[in-house]
């Protein structure tokens, strides 16, 4: 009969396992995720899949959709495009564009980026908009949306302008801030300027309110945010080394608050973990049985390294098994997959990596089936006499 088996790791894996504790990071924001993103670890969630008003974070989904257009050739960064009154009637923060105005693609992404600029997300979306309106391209973010994962956003507009219905949550803000940075490497530096100077009309507003650019933690990217409802918010991401950590945070009662936290979860995040090569690819890890084979074992191994990302602090051991459905039927091809690796460290998700067959195992001959049998059979029989006197 095959069953759920777990089997020991081997003496030398165990030492990796060694004792490990994170403590939680408290935050003051109403909602925070917190990711790796090299290893997808998540280090904080914290109302995150509350569908909350995103404010002007919301503009990255406009942001992905322009990105997607100039990639696939149905914008260029050099065209032109004209400025409507819904547009220009756009209040809060704005490029102050006009009716008059034929604005590069380039300068509006920039406008959008470093300005927050509510016109300028009203200008690309009324030009990319299947129905040429800014609701029909916010119709289009929500499809979009879904089809990338985000389960939790819905877009009544293109910049986070309070209205009912605009949602989004702080998942998956995490997940398109993450697109945005492996989706488009072209585009992503753009994240990174402090200064945006458009023709000399908004000398008020040319500076980036994203106050991690400002310090030196490796920050480069993303959004802030900020209305009356949603607080201040920030999609904020920071690489150190070969590192990178992807955050969002909103509800926090001022821009100071917002610098403040910002600030602590990104030393946190570097401080308190470091990745760590949990194994090698082709290191046995384990063995599993084998039914009707040639070999009766078989080594369980990764197909490639595992890295993972492992709490600084060290105090309690950290469990770590192998799971199966075993025994394992030959044949067995070499790189099959027949197992987990489940480890689970104090104070984080647990880690499931696939482990898969060292060599290949032929199925048994004449000899190996005829004793498989007789084994069934005798365990069979020593069951009946267990039954039958009622031990």
């Amino acid at each position: 009969m095959i069953r759920v088996m777990k089997t020991t790791l081997t003496a030398a894996f165990v030492l990796l396992l060694a004792g490990t504790q994170v403590f939680a990071f408290e935050t003051k924001a109403k909602a925070a995720f917190v990711m790796d993103q090299g290893t997808g670890t998540i280090l904080m969630s914290k109302n995150a899949d509350e569908a909350l008003p995103p404010a002007s974070m919301s503009k990255l989904m406009t942001l992905y959709l322009a990105f997607e257009a100039v990639t696939k050739g149905r914008l260029s960064m050099e065209e032109r495009l004209p400025v409507s009154q819904h547009a220009m009637d756009y209040g809060g923060s704005t490029m102050f564009l006009d009716t008059t105005d034929k604005v590069k693609v380039a300068d509006l992404l920039r406008g959008i980026i470093v300005l927050s600029g509510n016109d300028a997300c009203a200008v690309l979306a009324e030009a990319l908009s299947p129905d040429g309106t800014e609701a029909g391209f916010a119709r289009m973010m929500t499809r979009r949306a879904r089809q990338l994962g985000m389960t939790n956003s819905t877009f009544a507009n293109s910049n986070g302008w309070p209205a009912p219905g605009h949602r989004m949550s702080m998942r998956d803000l995490a997940l398109l801030a993450n697109l945005l940075i492996t989706d488009f490497p072209e585009f992503y530096p753009m994240f990174a300027e402090t200064e945006f100077q458009f023709d000399g009309r908004a000398p008020g507003n040319t500076k980036n309110r994203n106050p991690l650019l400002y310090l030196d933690i490796g920050a480069d990217g993303l959004k802030t945010g900020h209305t009356s409802e949603a607080g201040y918010g920030l999609v904020g991401s920071a690489r150190q080394g070969n590192r990178r950590v992807i955050f969002v945070i909103s509800g926090l009662q001022s821009a100071a608050s917002r610098a403040e936290v910002s600030e602590q979860i990104v030393n946190w995040a570097f401080r308190q973990f470091s990745e760590t090569k949990l194994a090698r690819e082709g290191e046995r890890i384990a063995e599993a049985q084998v039914w009707m084979g040639k070999d009766n074992r078989v080594g369980l191994v990764p197909a490639q390294d595992i890295d993972v990302l492992w709490p600084v602090l060290s105090e309690d051991d950290v469990k770590g098994e192998v799971v199966y459905y075993g025994p394992v039927e030959a044949p067995i091809a070499e790189g099959q997959k027949l197992a987990d690796l489940v480890v689970t460290p104090e104070g984080l998700p647990e880690i499931r990596v696939p482990l898969v067959a060292e060599k290949a195992v032929a199925q048994g001959g004449f000899t190996v089936r005829m004793r498989t049998a007789l084994t069934v059979l005798l365990s069979q029989m020593g069951n009946s006499d267990e039954e039958a006197s009622g031990t």
